[in-house]
């Protein structure tokens, strides 16, 4: 637990952040030894070159934040992020199809984006704020068999929304575990006490933009 540093991907997917924030962003991530940075695909190539000389990993977003777009332009928006130097990529669920019980849609699509991805790690966002407990397991189900290697709570963009619960994170850690995937949990982790709860429910990553505060406190 004294190496909180590495379950953070240091986040920053404000619509209206300037390139200095990301600089700071870059230079936290190096000062703290952060397992990642998480940011929007356009600086995907500026981070690939500032953190060129550190082990910080480079996570985007795809289909970011409604995951309403069409399979085929996340997988473009995955293999431009992937050329451009993303490590890995994080996708967000059609949560619509998942409601009308479209599985086979929802699967196809999370499909077409891991194929997109050349090998690099794909996390799978639920938005769990959006679900019931059984469409969150259905979700991790289809996850499973579309062969993602993380399954991950939220965006932090639902309004009003909670983000990261210690159940969901448990629910979603029981369920995938046993097939290899693992939980990154993200949205409202703001302290240390709640970012060892969600490590304590399962989470291998913690998606939060105060991994500063996190860590010195």
């Amino acid at each position: 637990m004294n190496s909180l540093n590495k379950y953070i991907e240091h986040t920053l997917l404000k619509q209206d952040a300037i390139q200095e924030e990301f600089v700071k962003l870059f230079d936290e991530a190096i000062e703290y030894k952060f397992l990642g940075v998480c940011i929007n695909p356009v600086n995907v190539e500026f981070a690939k070159e500032y953190l060129k000389k550190s082990d910080v990993k480079i996570v985007t977003v795809v289909g970011f934040p409604l995951g309403a777009t069409k399979s085929e332009v996340k997988a473009y928006e995955t293999k431009s992020a992937v050329e451009d130097g993303a490590d890995e990529i994080d996708m967000v669920i059609n949560v619509s199809m998942l409601k009308d019980k479209d599985y086979q849609a929802v699967q196809k699509d999370i499909e077409t984006v891991r194929e997109a991805c050349r090998g690099k790690i794909l996390k799978v966002i639920l938005e769990t704020d959006l679900l019931t407990k059984e469409e969150i397991k259905k979700a991790c189900e289809l996850c499973i068999n579309a062969k993602a290697d993380f399954v991950k709570t939220s965006t932090g963009f639902v309004k009003n929304g909670v983000g990261a619960k210690v159940e969901d994170v448990e629910l979603m850690y029981n369920l995938v575990s046993p097939y290899g995937l693992q939980v990154k949990a993200s949205g409202g982790i703001r302290d240390k006490q709640k970012a060892l709860e969600m490590i304590k429910a399962g989470a291998a990553r913690l998606g939060t933009s105060s991994g500063v505060v996190i860590v010195q406190e």
